[in-house]
């Protein structure tokens, strides 16, 4: 794969901490909110938002705890630096949000089967997180961090992973030759995962 050309390194986000006490809400949106487009500095405790359509709506310095966003639509949404911990997020399409300020944070996450597809999203933290068949073709996570986090299947191709830290991650499979890896950290029992192309055995 052919080097990108060195850029500025990019500070990680801040997870959002402060929530105004009349916006930390539990499990439903008060009558007053139903139908609102914009979100800041909301925190969704215990939501159901499986299959839900959250198309061109804006989400900035939010958190999600323990909510279920399942199969929702992210059509056109606005995610900028928002925290989601503990959640089932099974098939999110990310690659429909906008491209303008997105920012994620992921703590105890199911993912599995969600797609990243074209998201430049540097020093992005997944922290005990499923990632199985995740999609992150040509994702940039430059300086990426995995956790802890289960990469059964997960598809890289063509991502630029320079910096990123895979030293506690497992079972994932990268080949060097279609991704960007410069200074991407692992540890010795990675590398079955990164030589499996060439019929290696690593004992």
């Amino acid at each position: 794969m052919r080097r990108s050309t060195p850029r500025k390194a990019v500070k990680p986000l801040r997870k959002p901490e402060y929530f105004p006490p009349e916006r930390l809400l539990t499990r439903v949106l008060p009558p007053e909110l139903v139908g609102e487009r914009e979100f800041e500095q909301y925190h969704f405790i215990g939501f159901d938002f499986s299959q839900a359509t959250l198309a061109g709506r804006l989400f900035s310095e939010c958190r999600f705890e323990n909510c279920n966003l399942a199969g929702a639509s992210l059509a056109g949404t606005s995610l900028q630096n928002v925290a989601f911990e503990g959640c089932k997020l099974l098939g999110l399409q990310f690659e429909a949000c906008r491209d303008m300020l997105f920012g994620v944070h992921f703590d105890k996450c199911q993912l599995d089967y969600a797609s990243f597809s074209g998201r430049v999203m540097p020093t992005t933290r997944f922290v005990d997180c499923s990632l199985r068949e995740a999609n992150f073709t040509q994702t940039d996570l430059t300086n990426a961090v995995f956790e802890r986090c289960e990469l059964d299947r997960a598809v890289f191709h063509r991502t630029q992973l320079t910096g990123a830290d895979f030293r506690t991650a497992y079972n994932m499979l990268l080949d060097p030759e279609v991704n960007e890896l410069q200074q991407a950290r692992f540890v010795l029992s990675s590398l079955p995962g990164l030589l499996t192309k060439h019929g290696l055995i690593v004992e």
